[in-house]
């Protein structure tokens, strides 16, 4: 049975007592959308929670080394993104399919476990600094552009989507959860609020992208 997220969620009211769904190398920017398949039972619960209150949580990376473990489960980054579920279909044994949709980065400060998950305090991030050149978001979207189609000469089945006069900020988050690869650099990008500085991260990590694979092909021909 299909069923249909509150049109009113506000990701605000979460923000005393944020749920937490820690995942390996995930990062949800402001602006993009994440599907997710929730089978755990811990999980479940937080989404039965969300769907009956404000639809929001937070998906946030884990950032501890393999196979480390700590009494209150592994080790999360201090700054993630916050979501409301924009749609969602239950399946048989409680099971869901979510589409999160992101609407911006907070940090966090985790609180005691007292349900079977976690939870944070939350505070949002606003983006800092002024906006960057012209030149420097034409770089970006040129770079964006073409490792877009380095991919799908790959065989990768992608269209970069860019909303029309798109925020240079926005931009640069958007890129980063479409195009950048690496889990770590997709945090580093997320945590990174200046959007100047922001915006010339993610044009380095798409031309060295770029780069690498260029080397990969080399060396198997």
């Amino acid at each position: 049975m299909r069923d249909e997220a509150k049109p009113a969620a506000r990701f605000e009211e979460a923000l005393d007592a944020l749920a937490l769904f820690p995942l390996p190398r995930a990062v949800l920017f402001p602006g993009s959308t994440m599907a997710l398949h929730v089978f755990e039972p811990r999980y479940r619960a937080l989404v039965r929670e969300a769907l009956a209150t404000h639809a929001a949580f937070s998906v946030v990376q884990i950032v501890e080394p393999a196979g480390a473990s700590m009494p209150g489960g592994p080790a999360i980054a201090r700054f993630a993104g916050i979501g409301t579920i924009a749609d969602h279909v239950e399946l048989s044994g409680g099971r869901y399919d979510l589409l999160l949709q992101g609407h911006a980065v907070v940090e966090l400060v985790e609180l005691p476990l007292v349900t079977p998950y976690r939870r944070a305090r939350a505070r949002v991030v606003s983006d800092e600094g002024g906006d960057p050149a012209p030149t420097s978001v034409a770089a970006l979207l040129s770079t964006a552009t073409a490792f877009a189609r380095v991919l799908r000469g790959k065989g990768r089945s992608l269209e970069l989507k860019l909303p029309r006069d798109a925020p240079p900020g926005r931009v640069a988050d958007l890129c980063a959860a479409q195009l950048v690869l690496d889990g770590a650099d997709r945090q580093r990008v997320l945590e990174q609020r200046d959007v100047r500085l922001r915006v010339r991260l993610v044009t380095e990590i798409l031309a060295l992208q770029q780069m690498a694979l260029g080397s990969h092909d080399r060396t198997l021909n």
